[in-house]
């Protein structure tokens, strides 16, 4: 069962990897195809629409078969074209490949989600979740960093052949570390798309985009936070990344045993209260270069924090249709990336400064607080109703 759920977190590495190291290699890749950094950053773009797009569709699609098959064709998928990226030849073919590669994304880590519950000890679900997504905290700590160095160092192909050697590694592991387990689902397509009847899952899926668009929000001009409020040399942002990463990696698992303590939504609303005041102090302190680098830790800490329990939100939220609500939330996670850099660039190209982001993060996260608070008011208004019904027919 550890190899298995080690298969998902090789493959949750590999996905990682291929998300984030495009922002540390995109002057080189805009260099090589000739064009505009803004007009690189299109192939960021692609990638997130391919995830938004891949992870309802193909977990619907797949919903009736084994998800040991399921996971080995997702990566066999990952790993062809996040290789043939290597190759691409101009701005059209890398655009389509990114797109092609990012497909999916949020499948894998949506059954994957499910998977790692099934292969837990009752109780450890949130664990087994979590060791699924230490591999996209650990690839932030240090295969984003490598792949870095290298595209920057070799050539900006290096680092996605070494998104198709780890794409390799984990159809390996699937294949011969997981157990064959029952599908996730019985139901036909048609059938799992009546979740979106539900307004709790709505509700999920908009606490995920804004709630976690506040952490994007912030990471997504973390460099110029570093260098030029705080004055620190470029070469610095290099290791305030790997504090970030190393962050990351432990709120991972501190978001799991919180999950276990309290209710997912709790756990969610604790992680969002101390997103909002650590961003909020962040722009107090990031004038002093030793501060600047405790609070990009500690703010690490605390956006991963939310991963495991707001995944476990909304499966149990998605009951009978368990995987296609899980990869809904990579979605939203995909669409709280982008709206997070979107709206924080806004004070910022109004000549704000780059702390108005952390402004604009601890607002969203706020405002996520009250849209969780919103789900259990929904819940608990659910259950009178239901006490109400039983009594009557009683």
């Amino acid at each position: 069962m550890n190899k298995a759920l080690l298969s998902l977190a090789i493959g949750g590495f590999g996905i990682g990897l291929t998300e984030f190291v495009i922002m540390g290699i995109l002057p080189d890749v805009a260099n090589a195809f000739e064009i505009s950094i803004p007009i690189a950053g299109h192939f960021i773009s692609a990638y997130a629409l391919g995830v938004v797009v891949g992870a309802p569709t193909l977990t619907g699609l797949c919903s009736k078969w084994q998800p040991q098959k399921v996971l080995l064709g997702l990566m066999v998928w990952f790993t062809i074209f996040n290789t043939l990226s290597a190759f691409a030849t101009g701005y059209t073919s890398f655009l389509v490949l990114r797109f092609l590669s990012g497909l999916p994304h949020g499948a894998f880590f949506g059954i994957g989600a499910v998977v790692a519950g099934k292969l837990s000890k009752e109780g450890k679900q949130a664990q087994g979740i979590a060791i699924m997504f230490s591999g996209l905290t650990v690839a932030n700590l240090l295969g984003v960093p490598l792949g870095t160095y290298l595209g920057k160092h070799l050539n900006w192909s290096i680092s996605f052949l070494m998104v198709g050697i780890v794409g390799i590694l984990t159809v390996l592991s699937i294949k011969f570390w997981m157990p064959l387990i029952k599908q996730t689902s019985e139901s036909s397509f048609v059938r799992e798309l009546r979740i979106f009847k539900k307004l709790e899952l709505w509700m999920i899926i908009i606490l995920t985009t804004i709630g976690t668009g506040g952490f994007f929000a912030w990471y997504s001009y973390i460099a110029p936070l570093i260098t030029e409020v705080a004055g620190h040399p470029e070469q610095v942002v290099s290791y305030a990344m790997i504090l970030a990463g190393l962050g990351m990696v432990i709120g991972n698992f501190i978001g799991a045993k919180l999950t276990e303590k309290v209710s997912p939504i709790y756990a969610v609303i604790v992680t969002l209260i101390f997103m909002v005041i650590l961003l909020s102090l962040n722009t107090f302190v990031a004038t002093n270069k030793v501060l600047v680098l405790v609070m990009t830790f500690l703010i690490g800490v605390v956006s991963f924090c939310i991963s495991t329990p707001i995944q476990m939100t909304i499966i149990n939220a998605s009951k009978g249709s368990e995987t296609l609500g899980s990869s809904l939330n990579q979605s939203a996670f995909n669409i709280g990336n982008a709206s997070g850099a979107y709206f924080a660039g806004l004070p910022i190209a109004m000549g704000y400064g780059y702390t108005a982001a952390d402004w604009v993060g601890a607002a969203m996260a706020g405002c996520g607080i009250f849209i969780a608070l919103g789900i259990i008011l929904l819940r608990r208004t659910k259950v009178k109703k239901h006490t109400k019904l039983s009594t009557s027919y009683t």
